[in-house]
Order: structure tokens, then sequence, then C-alpha cells
């Protein structure tokens, strides 16, 4: 989810731990337990920072190591020692709980989306991605936005987001029936597929659709369950030859294939040299497909820029080619 889902989230989770009753009847215990359910909804993401260090790091390690089996036992370790600090006296049983299940919640939503994470770390770093939610979900934000401003103005707090999470349950159970009825209505047009990947939009009948036969890609999008077929491609293997082998070995190209599922390659000779691209086929918008990675090499395979990352026109991609390091 966004920064912002995890946010209330995090505020919302301080309140429903008011219905423990150690947190429930000391202030000391609901202010320390609040502080941390905040920071716990947030932390897994601390990996946002690499950034600003270049796309294809960002790329490779988002949602990785910090949101694996490993981060979610240490994070709510590290998180309840600090507060500890801050707020002596506490009871550090129930501060661990409730920091625990923040963090679990955090990377336990993020699966939920087409983005997915490496949450089953260290035993494979397989990408879970169950694609039912949006990165950004309207609805999810605002009931908690919601239950906040109920809380203000003086409900019970653990009362308001037991009925808010119940409501987030439905809601979750809905759109995994919507996503079925989507696959199935894919399968009649593409009866021979042998995957589908369906990635949700912000609006809640308005699928991404990528069919993959043992032939052809196709790319399409849902609404209300209608099926309408937007690209096809041939599916064609990436080839062995020493282009493409060099392409591979740089950093952004590695970086995207690590990542991307699904995606068509293009091989263009220049006039001195060699573009190799990688075009994920999940996120096609207004007919173009952003996600992409390019390198550019001269005769010799030595390669003169590359960029993984969200392109939207030609002439970022270009400053971005120009920019790269070599």
């Amino acid at each position: 989810m966004d920064t912002g889902t995890h946010l209330v989230m995090g505020f919302a989770l301080g309140g429903l731990a008011t219905l423990d009753p150690v947190v429930a009847d000391n202030t000391l215990n609901s202010h320390s337990v609040l502080l941390a359910t905040i920071i716990g909804s947030q932390i897994p993401d601390i990996d946002t920072f690499l950034k600003f260090r270049n796309n294809a790091v960002y790329i490779r390690n988002h949602r990785g190591a910090t949101h694996s089996i490993p981060a979610v036992i240490l994070w709510p370790l590290l998180i309840t020692a600090c507060a500890a600090l801050f707020f002596p006296g506490t009871n550090l049983l129930h501060l661990w709980l409730w920091t625990f299940l923040a963090v679990f919640l955090h990377v336990f939503v993020d699966i939920f989306n087409a983005y997915g994470t490496q949450a089953i770390r260290p035993f494979s770093s397989k990408w879970v991605a169950l694609g039912i939610i949006n990165t950004f979900d309207p609805f999810i934000f605002i009931i908690h936005v919601i239950g906040l401003i109920i809380w203000a103005i003086g409900a019970n707090p653990g009362i308001t987001f037991i009925f808010i999470y119940a409501i987030v349950i439905c809601y979750y159970l809905c759109r995994f029936a919507e996503q079925w009825a989507v696959k199935k209505a894919v399968l009649k047009i593409v009866p021979n597929a042998e995957k589908v990947i369906i990635a949700p939009t912000m609006r809640y009948f308005k699928w991404r659709i990528v069919a993959i036969t043992d032939k052809r890609l196709f790319v399409a999008k849902a609404n209300k369950r209608e099926i309408t077929i937007l690209d096809e491609y041939d599916r064609v293997p990436i080839p062995e030859n020493e282009v493409i082998n060099r392409a591979k070995k740089d950093k952004n190209i590695a970086a995207f294939l690590s990542f991307s599922p699904i995606f068509r390659w293009e091989l263009e000779e220049l006039e001195n040299g060699y573009e190799v691209r990688f075009i994920d086929l999940r996120y096609r918008s207004k007919g173009h497909y952003p996600f992409v990675a390019i390198v550019q090499m001269d005769e010799d395979l030595v390669i003169k820029g590359s960029y993984t990352g969200w392109i939207y026109n030609k002439d970022k991609l270009r400053k971005k080619l120009d920019v790269a390091p070599r």
C-alpha cells in the first residue's frame, strides 16, 4: 500500500489497541503503543530511501529484505526497545505485541497488490503479489479516515475499528471474487491461456490484464467483467547472442528482469551500436507501456547509458540515458 494508507492504518491500530485492558487502563501504555503502531506501520518501507541511489537498487530491494520474515521479527523488537527509552515503565510485552501486529499487517497488506513483496524470504526470493488491491485504494484509505474522524469526535476507538476492519475484510473478499470473475471472462476469450495476470486499478471494476499462451501475449483491460483486447504480441524467447547477453549484465536490465514477470523485448541496431529494450506489459496506460528498461551500447558492446523505471515520454527517456552512469 501507499505511505498514506499505512499511516492511517498505524493510527487505527493504536485505536484498536484500546480493546486491550493493559493498554486502555494506563495512559503511558496507550501513548507508547500508539506511537509504536504508527512507526511499525511505516518502518518496512524504510527501503524507499534507496530511490536516492538509483532505480536499479530500488527495484531490486524495495519490499525485499525489509519485508522478509526476519525483518517482521526484528522490527518490532527494535521499535519496542527504542520506545522503552522514551516511555520508561511501559508494559513491554503488550507494546511488543501491538508493534508486531503493525509490522506484520504492513507486510501482509502489501501482498495483495500487483507489486507484491518478497515476504517469504529467506526461504524464497519469489515475489508474492496477489493483485487484488491497487497500491492506493480509495475505499480502504477513506474508510480509515472516517474511522479516525469518528474517534476524534468521541466514539470508542476499539469498537469503531473493529467495525471498520470487519468492513475491510468483506471488501477484500469482494475483490477476490471480482478478480476471479474477471479471470473466468478472460479465459472465455483466450481459452488456451497458460497464465493470466490481473492487476487492479483505483477503480473497482477496472483491471489491467495480460494473458499468456504458448505463442502469443495478449494485453487487455476489463470493465465490469467485459474484456477488451488492446494489444497482441508474438511470444518470442529472449535470444542467446552477444548483444543481449551483454545487455542482461547491465545493472538496470538485471534489476528489471529480477522484478518483471511478463515483458517483451526489442533489439535495434543504431548507427554506432545497439539499443536493447525490455517493456513490462502489466502497466499499459493510454496506449503506452511506461515501465521499461533500456540499455545503449556501442559497436564494441561497451554500455554508453542505461535506465530502468517509469517513462511517459521519449524526451525524458533520452535525458535519463544521457545522465546514466557509463
